[in-house]
């Protein structure tokens, strides 16, 4: 008796929130089209979909990189600068592996169609993303569409930002050897000679170079201007962006209080706070709403 219902209880459950799903993809679907322009916010959760890792969690970046797992190393700390100084061969190991994995990613069929249906609207799009992957750009999306508040791992600087001076990665070619270390000559600036990095924002990070996301970040601003000033109807649709940290999702929350519009927020595990709470992977919403 009481195991039946306990299904009868599991089953109400369920369907209640298949329900919510529903209604809440139609209410995205219907903000997305009436909209003039769409704002998109992206965190790490958006990459999975096209096979990269899944950083949530230790055990998520100890499955990507079981050195780390060996090493008691968690990503905060694995994501330090320090060990450009300290053991350069493993520092350069751990993000010339990123860099390599990302130039070989193909973006998912969710980038493509963010790109032809913000295309159709007046004031087209802008992004605001976390990520450091480039996949955005390989998308299709201009690079004045688009703001990375963490940098880019295929913009290259120096350890000691001798000439504030970034440079492209293109170049940039990393053989990681057993053991988990890079294999000489090691990227290096060029201007002091000294050790390159990433032109990323890691954790204990004070020597990142900052003034390309500066510009990013002005572009956006004036975006965001130029839609108040002219009343233009804002959609905003947040992907896999989760609360470890939360810049994505408090600028995303920002902006639709800032335009007093519902906030699209599309997260298998944390699409809880938003207005319009779709608990999907970003291919999956997407296919649907747009």
């Amino acid at each position: 008796m009481i195991g039946k219902v306990f299904r009868e209880v599991r089953y109400i459950i369920c369907y209640n929130l298949l329900m919510n799903i529903r209604e809440n993809l139609q209410k995205a679907k219907q903000l997305l089209e009436e909209a003039d322009a769409i704002f998109i916010t992206a965190g790490a959760g958006m990459g999975v979909d096209s096979g990269l890792p899944d950083f949530r969690g230790v055990e998520g970046f100890w499955n990507a990189y079981p050195k780390a797992r060996e090493l008691g190393l968690q990503f905060e700390e694995m994501a330090n600068p320090e060990w450009f100084e300290s053991d350069p061969k493993l520092a350069w190991a751990f993000y010339g592996h990123r860099l390599h994995l990302y130039r070989d990613t193909v973006p998912h069929e969710g980038f493509s169609k963010l790109l032809d249906f913000s295309n159709t609207k007046k004031y087209g799009a802008h992004i605001f993303t976390s990520n450091v992957d480039g996949q955005f750009q390989k998308a299709g999306f201009k690079e004045e569409q688009i703001m990375e508040c963490h940098g880019s791992i295929h913009h290259m600087q120096c350890i000691d930002n001798c000439q504030g001076m970034l440079w492209s990665a293109e170049d940039t070619y990393i053989k990681v050897e057993e053991g988990f270390k890079a294999k000489e000559p090691l990227p290096t600036c060029p201007f002091c000679g000294a050790m390159a990095r990433p032109n990323i924002l890691m954790f204990g990070d004070f020597g990142w170079e900052y003034a390309r996301t500066n510009r990013q970040r002005e572009r956006l601003s004036r975006w965001v201007d130029k839609l108040k000033s002219e009343g233009v109807k804002l959609a905003i649709v947040e992907m896999g962006a989760g609360i470890a940290v939360p810049t994505v999702r408090n600028t995303s929350e920002q902006i639709a209080q800032s335009f007093d519009v519902s906030l699209i927020r599309i997260n298998p595990r944390e699409s809880f706070g938003a207005g319009i709470e779709l608990p999907l992977g970003a291919v999956e919403a997407l296919n649907v709403i747009l």
